[in-house]
């Protein structure tokens, strides 16, 4: 027999009774039931409980055993009697009576609990994160994590793409956020940078006359930590395609991630056609280019009822502003008073002077409307506004009014909170939509100056001649993301493949051709000797997973994440470097000033 184990704590059947097995694990849960002891014994694939009876030559070592001791027992198998059959194990039918047993290694008391998985400081979780990955849910999620990303390159092989590992060290990109830099030890004062994706590359693999691409791809972004993305480093699957369209990289991605999704949704539904959303429209409609497409809340532009009207906030913003709209926000279910004033009191505790609104009741046979702005309007005009939102007594709405490009957001965190308050959305699905068409460029309040709005290297629509001939901020780029339930798990476009283009879509942003030489010269320079027309996108894998396995944070999903002050607490990362380190790579720290 095996030095440790002839099966695994998840193997074990009814089948098996009466063999003599080995099995090694953690002690998971030790039980004492009037002298007989029982041991749930846990390893990766799963827990068997194990059985000594003040008879067995071990006994006195099992009572011994502590929780996440490691132990060795050899035993027999039996049959659990129908009362003890455990449904919720897969060796539930059965149990290992112990007849020897070898301590394998103790273990001191714990920082923090594995059995039972209470919540606990995140802190104490990270620092102790090889304890943390004991606990079912946590273990379970890597494990489901280890799945999705075969599951994702079986299905890009199975369409024809090809894996290529691009480098790690390289140099700057402009990807929206801050670089990880690497001194060079070799070329003193210049340093190396961590991708922020293998952007670049990826468009040189196509140049190069390589047709499909993939990888899982690990990429590093210095910039604060959020709650959707890991400080410091995420991994994404990577993909470029060349001589395509827009509709062939959906048609050929999009079964890819509906079929992940599908594999380990659980029963739960998938968006059977992923809709394409223009982003104004996305916008308009949901006050996000991000929407959560299970709140059934659209919104709508309800101006015209409010232009010369007697509600004079509203009026006057849309007779000074040509830019001035009014928004509503349906609340179906929601027409009373006391949920539309818990609406206004988030309102400004948002910042908001508050949130106006409309709530209709049955009088009679009549239906009207109540609130201050009902009053102001008028009931012609109050009933107006319910035709054309389709609302009825016991519903209400709730409105944002000035310069959309200002209020959207906002808007669209209402919606959110309506949705939610009324418990309207169906969380047990997964609903994905591509969101496209969006501005190639916009406006940098603070620098003055026209950037772009997104990936820098993606085709204009209407190409360079756009670019001569129409205001900036009007164009709109072959650019596009993918959706699901309100989080952004893809991003990508047709990218931008003619030098001249390049140069001029560049130019407009503030960078002249030598910058774009000097900057991008790997991807200038190609462009010259013959470059095919391609596009492709970019997953999110770790957003995809903790959508899949449910999970409100991305460290739920990953291995060993830093802190959300981007702080290693396992390792003790970022630390300083000797003297020796800092002398070998020509550095000097230098101490922040004192305030």
């Amino acid at each position: 027999m095996h030095r440790y184990r002839s099966h695994t704590c998840g193997a074990l059947r009814k089948s098996d009774a009466g063999s003599t097995v080995r099995l090694s694990g953690w002690v998971h849960r030790v039980r004492d039931h009037g002298g007989l002891l029982f041991i749930d014994l846990r390893d990766h694939y799963g827990i068997t409980q194990v059985v000594a009876d003040p008879d067995s030559p071990c006994f006195a070592t099992a009572e011994r055993v502590r929780g996440e001791w490691v132990i060795r027992i050899d035993g027999e198998v039996k049959p659990r009697t129908g009362e003890t059959v455990n449904p919720n194990l897969p060796t539930g039918e059965v149990e290992i009576f112990a007849r020897d047993m070898e301590i394998l290694s103790e273990a001191a008391e714990l920082p923090l609990p594995v059995f039972g998985e209470p919540d606990y400081p995140e802190d104490i979780r990270l620092k102790y994160r090889f304890l943390d990955l004991r606990r079912e849910t946590l273990h379970r999620n890597i494990v489901t994590r280890t799945e999705v990303i075969a599951s994702m390159r079986r299905r890009m092989n199975d369409v024809g793409f090809t894996e290529f590992q691009t480098p790690i060290l390289t140099a700057s990109s402009p990807e929206g956020a801050r670089d990880f830099l690497v001194p060079s030890r070799i070329h003193a004062g210049e340093f190396y940078a961590l991708p922020q994706a293998p952007q670049q590359y990826k468009q040189l693999l196509m140049v190069s006359g390589f047709d499909r691409y993939f990888q899982i791809a690990p990429c590093f972004r210095d910039e604060d930590p959020r709650a959707d993305r890991l400080p410091g480093e995420f991994y994404q699957l990577d993909i470029e395609m060349s001589f395509v369209e827009q509709d062939d990289v959906f048609s050929a991605m999009e079964p890819v991630v509906r079929g992940v999704f599908e594999e380990f949704a659980d029963g739960k539904p998938v968006t059977p056609q992923f809709p394409l959303i223009p982003y104004d429209e996305a916008i308009a409609k949901y006050g996000t280019d991000k929407p959560d497409l299970r709140n059934p809340i659209v919104m709508e532009d309800v101006s015209g009822h409010f232009r010369d009207s007697g509600f004079k906030v509203f009026a006057n913003i849309l007779a000074s502003d040509p830019r001035g709209a009014v928004w509503a926000i349906p609340a179906k279910g929601g027409g009373s008073r006391a949920f539309c004033d818990r609406m206004n009191s988030w309102a400004q505790g948002q910042g908001q002077p508050g949130l106006g609104y409309i709530f209709w009741r049955s009088e009679g046979d009549n239906i009207e409307g109540a609130g201050p702005i009902a009053k102001n309007i008028g009931p012609e005009r109050t009933e107006a506004v319910r035709q054309q939102l389709g609302l009825e007594p016991g519903d209400a709405c709730f409105f944002a009014a000035g310069d959309p490009k200002k209020f959207a957001g906002f808007a669209g965190d209402a919606r959110t909170r309506v949705g939610e308050d009324l418990d309207l959305v169906d969380r047990d699905r997964f609903e994905l939509a591509w969101i496209v068409d969006f501005p190639f460029y916009e406006w940098d309040e603070e620098e003055k100056k026209v950037e772009f709005s997104h990936n820098p290297f993606t085709m204009p629509r209407g190409g360079i001649e756009a670019l001569e001939n129409e205001d900036p901020l009007s164009i709109k780029a072959w650019q596009y993301d993918l959706v699901c339930n309100g989080f952004e798990i893809a991003s990508g476009g047709i990218r931008n493949h003619l030098p001249e283009v390049m140069v001029k879509a560049f130019g407009i942003a503030g960078l002249d051709a030598s910058a774009v030489e000097e900057r991008f010269g790997g991807l200038y320079r190609a462009f010259q000797y013959g470059a095919p027309p391609h596009g492709g996108m970019a997953a999110g894998v770790d957003r995809i997973i903790m959508l899949i396995v449910g999970a409100k944070n991305l460290r739920e999903v990953a291995l060993f994440p830093m802190n959300q002050q981007a702080e290693d607490l396992l390792m003790g990362a970022p630390a300083e470097a000797s003297p020796a380190q800092m002398r070998e790579l020509h550095l000097r720290a230098i101490p922040p000033a004192k305030d």
